[in-house]
């Protein structure tokens, strides 16, 4: 979990390119307008580092690692804290959107609890710092299960270091591009049951599954092996409210381990084909479901990221 900050207009469906040749899917004519970004200064030496997985590269900037940094969590290098600070000069309120963004996680667990699910696989965890599924789910309901999925070794060995003794908790390295290393793992075999339904939950991770890697399809793989009365929970950055600060802050994220594919909210929608959307639908983060109406604020659309959550039928 880590993309927050994306761009593309809610237009008609047809693939293009942004500035710098950022992907945007969903986007037609005009493009999106670009700010001046910032230059890359070099990464200060990294200190205190010697608790990071072998062979991994700590010169390049992590994703999920600037997710945690825009929470307030220290489990980041200083590579990443520069990019992070890029960003955040860029699109000053990014930590306002993250925040909000784990908001809306609390909420989505809480309301799937509420339709009976016990169990979740978080896929693009990154690292599950105060607040994240497991405790949201086991305070609510004793008992809870969840496996975290990402393919950061940094972020999965602080997983594991943070978890410790949990018996309702998991974790696993693995890629959504490919599913199938997910739904057969021992990992997920050993805690999870797919008979029973499942929250899916993919939160700011499918940005960077690429076009070209048919996101539907890796989706889809996942409805096609869960229980009906499955939950599908999606949160996607736009810029369709401040495109020329989204795209120079997406454009940043070129010198990060991953990259990035912008899609628009109508995209986002094709995203659910063969789930049923739950009501209000694709809506932007603030006003799904709040826990109070005051929250949805004067300009919900501010927050510049869409959320939704489907239901897997027994047809589906």
């Amino acid at each position: 979990m880590g993309w927050i900050i994306m761009n593309s207009d809610d237009m008609s469906g047809v693939n293009g390119e942004g500035t710098d040749g950022i992907v945007v899917a969903g986007e037609s004519g005009g493009g999106p307008r670009a700010l001046e970004v910032p230059p890359m200064t070099g990464p200060e030496p990294v200190a205190g580092t010697e608790w990071a997985p072998e062979g991994v590269d700590l010169s390049v900037p992590s994703p999920a690692r600037m997710y945690d940094y825009y929470l307030g969590g220290a489990h980041n290098f200083g590579v990443d804290r520069e990019l992070a600070a890029q960003v955040i000069r860029v699109m000053p309120d990014v930590p306002k959107i993250a925040q909000a963004n784990r908001a809306f996680l609390h909420r989505a667990v809480r309301f799937l609890l509420g339709a009976g699910v016990r169990q979740f696989i978080d896929i693009g965890s990154g690292i599950p710092t105060e607040g994240n599924t497991h405790e949201t789910a086991q305070q609510q309901v004793p008992g809870s299960r969840v496996l975290y999925v990402d393919h950061d070794a940094v972020a999965v060995a602080h997983s594991e270091q943070i978890l410790g003794a949990n018996p309702g908790a998991g974790v696993l390295r693995a890629d959504l591009r490919r599913p199938e290393e997910i739904l057969d793992s021992p990992e997920l075999g050993g805690l999870l049951d797919l008979a029973q339904p499942v929250g899916v939950l993919m939160l700011a991770v499918l940005p960077f599954i690429s076009e070209d890697e048919r996101p539907e399809e890796l989706i889809g793989q996942f409805r096609e092996r869960v229980a009906p009365g499955s939950y599908l929970v999606i949160s996607h950055g736009t810029g369709e409210v401040r495109p020329a600060q989204a795209s120079a802050a997406a454009s940043l994220y070129r010198s990060a381990a991953d990259k990035a594919t912008l899609r628009s909210r109508s995209r986002v929608r094709e995203l659910f084909d063969g789930w049923d959307l739950v009501e209000p639908g694709v809506v932007w983060l603030p006003q799904w479901h709040p826990d109070w109406p005051d929250d949805v604020g004067p300009d919900p659309a501010a927050i510049s990221v869409a959320a939704g959550v489907g239901r897997r039928g027994r047809t589906s």
